[in-house]
């Protein structure tokens, strides 16, 4: 099925949830194929009703409903009917395509797969027209939106672009008809798609008023700014470093850092204009902003999270307010700083703290809440891709570091540089030596890899890194091993066409695509794989994929890197496992992050110990593997 729908909420900002939960929400067209016969559709913005025989179909838990990104089909049509329309018998092509590695937008995988059928490039223009508010004019006679009646001709060509949509997704299913969803990944889909319709409730009054204290806070700092500059726009990069200039200092970069650099070297008016320069670039507001926008009428905002997101290694990818990589928080007295900020008492937050902005940045986490009577539980896996990188390659010593004190930046230290580890403090520089090799080298890192880890921040010069790197590695034979037997694996596996296998990894070329098999069963997969001259001027494995620049390109890719999916992928193999069993044992999910599960818990029901517990157990496919968790519990959401 495929619809079309108006709303006066914008879908791309702020989701369809809140899309969907606007008052002036409603479908338009309703089109539909049964068991790929002919496309049909219905006409509902012009008073056409849907068939019953359609209407039952949607509710029968026996009929499987299928659509791309079907989420937003589910979520329309549950507002439509007013009625939750459960996920149970939902199939998503855009997850199928995803687990292929192909792109998730309809109009590209078409493409990629070269279908027949291909989707209308007239629709972006007529879902303008007819499908968001238009601006009011003279000529328009001032209305707010466009009807089928405003352009009947316009309106016939938008139901065939409908059915269009259709019969690409029909053709999409019957070319990735012999490569199906696994059930194990359709359950976690569904419990994926419950998260999302749960949602996670967000106090409201905090978000209103870190935005009110942000403005004001950015005013302020930019009148003085004016007052000391005398610019047109002090924001102007060119305009500052013309200032700057002007009084004896040349800047080539006004990054934050090439700022802060030049703080130490300045006093005097240069020094606190290079101060007001990162008060006014740093925001932290746009989060607050995303929380504002997507919030619906019950309070919460949902869909936070995208399925199979990362179609590289399967993990989840964050939408919306993007809680995958929100600002941690270190501010001890983080309490009485979000009770000041809500009750809009600015000038104490300045009084207290350094920085107005970082306190209104730290205090993100905390405008997720749970719902009266209840507590946040949050638990997340210990060190988990380094346990799995050390499982997989067979590098022992660091097993036996995690089944016992699982201190692995000392014991790196330690192995690294032949130093007792009791030697080695929690202050010691061989501590942070080890902790930036642990960070920075496991998947074929080298010197590079450490200074954008900020090692030469740390003190450490470029000369000490190369024997760094290869103290790592000489410590950790297994693993540098692991990295390029994988590399020759693929490589055989794609010049031969033969299945080959490293250690629990299973290597496969098959229907123009190089399968990786991970422990757990589940697939990565890499479209078009071929031989070709890389960067190095070496014969290295290339694939088509979606590039950094977000296009479909080809793409360069060899032993190490495959290591770090192989990892990832595993790492997320092992958290969804545990939100299946932790959803099970009575623990709601609402948000999850990198390795991390935030569950919405009764007040008396349930422990941190008890779903600590439950996210360490091993896999029956992850014999060997130590896991552990550790959690906290909350009455707002933060990072201990």
């Amino acid at each position: 099925m495929d619809i079309e729908c108006f709303s006066d909420v914008d879908l791309i900002k702020c989701g369809v949830y809140a899309y969907a939960d606007s008052p002036a929400f409603e479908i338009l067209l309703f089109a539909w194929s049964f068991d790929g016969g002919e496309t049909q559709i219905i006409d509902l913005a012009q008073g056409e009703k849907l068939p019953a025989e359609v209407e039952e179909a949607i509710f029968d838990v026996s009929v499987t409903k299928t659509a791309y990104n079907a989420n937003f089909e589910r979520t329309c049509l549950s507002k439509h009917f007013g009625r939750y329309i459960p996920p149970e018998s939902w199939h998503c092509s855009a997850v199928q395509a995803a687990m292929l590695a192909l792109p998730r937008s309809l109009e590209d995988v078409g493409r990629v797969l070269g279908l027949d059928e291909q989707k209308m490039k007239e629709g972006k223009e007529l879902i303008r027209y007819f499908c968001v508010p238009c601006k009011p004019t003279k000529a328009n006679g001032g209305r707010t939106r466009n009807l089928p009646c405003h352009a009947p001709e316009k309106w016939e060509l938008f139901k065939t672009y409908c059915k269009r949509d259709v019969d690409v997704e029909k053709s999409i299913r019957r070319k990735l008809h012999n490569f199906p969803i696994p059930e194990s990944e359709m359950e976690l889909y569904r419990l994926d798609q419950r998260i999302n319709d749960r949602g996670v409730l967000v106090d409201m009054g905090l978000v209103e008023q870190a935005i009110a204290c942000e403005r004001l806070h950015k005013e302020v700092v930019t009148k003085r700014a004016y007052e000391l500059t005398g610019l047109e726009n002090p924001n102007s990069v060119a305009q500052l470093k013309g200032w700057l200039g002007d009084k004896g200092m040349e800047a080539e970069s006004l990054s934050k850092k090439a700022v802060a650099d030049m703080i130490a070297e300045t006093d005097g008016e240069v020094e606190e204009l290079l101060r007001l320069r990162l008060l006014m670039a740093k925001t932290s507001v746009k989060k607050y902003e995303a929380m504002e926008r997507s919030v619906c009428s019950d309070g919460r905002v949902h869909g936070l999270l995208q399925f199979y997101g990362a179609n590289r290694t399967g993990r989840f990818a964050g939408r919306l307010v993007q809680i995958q990589n929100l600002p941690q928080n270190h501010i001890p007295d983080l309490e009485l700083a979000r009770e000041l900020v809500k009750q809009g008492r600015f000038e104490d937050i300045e009084l207290l703290y350094d920085s107005t902005p970082n306190v209104l940045s730290e205090l993100i986490r905390t405008a997720f809440i749970p719902k009266p009577g209840c507590r946040f539980v949050v638990a997340d896996f210990s060190a988990i891709e380094a346990r799995v990188l050390a499982w997989l390659s067979g590098e022992q010593w660091r097993l036996d570091v995690f089944t016992s004190h699982g201190k692995i930046y000392e014991a790196s230290a330690s192995s690294m540089f032949h130093v007792p580890m009791e030697e080695i403090t929690k202050t010691s520089p061989l501590r942070q030596k080890g902790k930036l090799a642990e960070l920075g080298l496991g998947f074929g890192g080298a010197a590079g890899a450490l200074i954008s880890m900020g090692a030469l921040d740390m003190g450490l010069t470029e000369d000490e890194l190369p024997p760094l790197v290869a103290a790592w590695r000489k410590a950790n034979p297994h693993i540098t091993q692991f990295w390029w037997d994988v590399d020759a694996a693929a490589i055989k596996a794609v010049r031969e066409k033969q299945k080959t296998k490293v250690g629990r990894i299973i290597f496969e070329y098959k229907s123009g695509i190089l399968f990786i098999t991970l422990p757990s069963g589940r697939k990565l997969s890499y479209v078009k794989p071929r031989m070709a001259v890389n960067r190095f001027g070496r014969d290295g494995l290339t694939y088509e994929g979606i590039s950094e620049n977000k296009k479909w390109s080809r793409i360069e890719t060899y032993g190490p890197k495959l290591v770090e999916n192989i990892v990832q992928g595993t790492a997320r193999d092992l958290l969804a496992e545990a939100m299946l069993r932790v959803e099970e044992m009575g623990y709601p999910i609402v948000m999850h992050c990198h390795d991390e599960i935030i569950a919405e818990v009764p007040e008396g029901i349930g422990s941190v110990d008890e779903m600590c517990e439950i996210m360490a157990v091993q896999p029956e496919w992850a014999e060997g593997l130590p896991l552990r968790a550790d959690g906290y519990s909350c009455s707002f959401y933060q990072k201990q």
